[in-house]
């Protein structure tokens, strides 16, 4: 078999790519895309996400009311004894970590207040990849500032105030807790979902071809 000489390889070698080009072309065209990445829309990833995220931003609410507790001589969990009131009654102000049971109680109230900031972290990320998803921080900021409100104008006057004393009796929830206290609180949380909505930003899968 006689050897080719350097331009016929490099000629063959031309045609070879054209034909592959050409391959790769009629293939995108026949390719049908995937509609499980061209919806416009993802909802169940948000709110999977903010479910998370929701946690996180509840933590970081929760150490901000332990340190300002402190800082006023109030019982480091006072925001937890107050929330289990909804459930123990007038009680729950005095429990106590140092005591096995109320301990444990004070342990369950954190676990739930965590439990309710994934539920609400939901929301908030909803409604950020909705109106915000590329904007400015500062656009966030003010939405998320508007939402967190607008929930706790919902929880405490229009929810709490009177099913609390329906319930149990008592309206600690709304009497105890400084307004401006349960305003910061909800505002923290969620400035602090404003701050991990990257972390929560569905970005589709795109094979990198050369």
């Amino acid at each position: 078999m006689a050897e080719k000489s350097l331009a016929a390889i490099q000629t063959e070698l031309t045609e070879l790519k054209a034909r592959v080009a050409e391959l790769e072309a009629d293939a995108a065209v026949a390719e049908k895309p995937s509609n499980e990445w061209r919806r416009s829309y993802y909802l169940t990833y948000y709110a999977t996400t903010g479910f998370f995220l929701g946690m996180i931003a509840a933590v970081t609410s929760l150490l901000f009311n332990v340190v300002g507790a402190v800082l006023v001589g109030l019982h480091p969990l006072q925001l937890i004894r107050v929330y289990l009131t909804f459930g123990l009654g007038e009680r729950a102000l005095q429990l106590q970590l140092k005591d096995g049971d109320s301990g444990l109680m004070l342990i369950i109230g954190c676990c739930l207040y965590l439990a309710t900031g994934m539920v609400l972290g939901i929301p908030f990320q909803v409604v950020l990849s909705r109106l915000a998803d590329r904007a400015p921080v500062a656009k966030r900021l003010f939405i998320a500032s508007l939402l967190a409100i607008a929930i706790w104008i919902v929880n405490y006057y229009v929810l709490l105030s009177w099913i609390q004393p329906l319930l149990f009796g008592g309206n600690w929830i709304v009497t105890q807790i400084p307004p401006w206290v349960a305003v910061l609180t909800h505002l923290v949380f969620g400035w602090t979902m404003v701050l991990l909505y990257p972390l929560g930003r569905f970005e589709p899968y795109r094979v990198v071809t050369e």
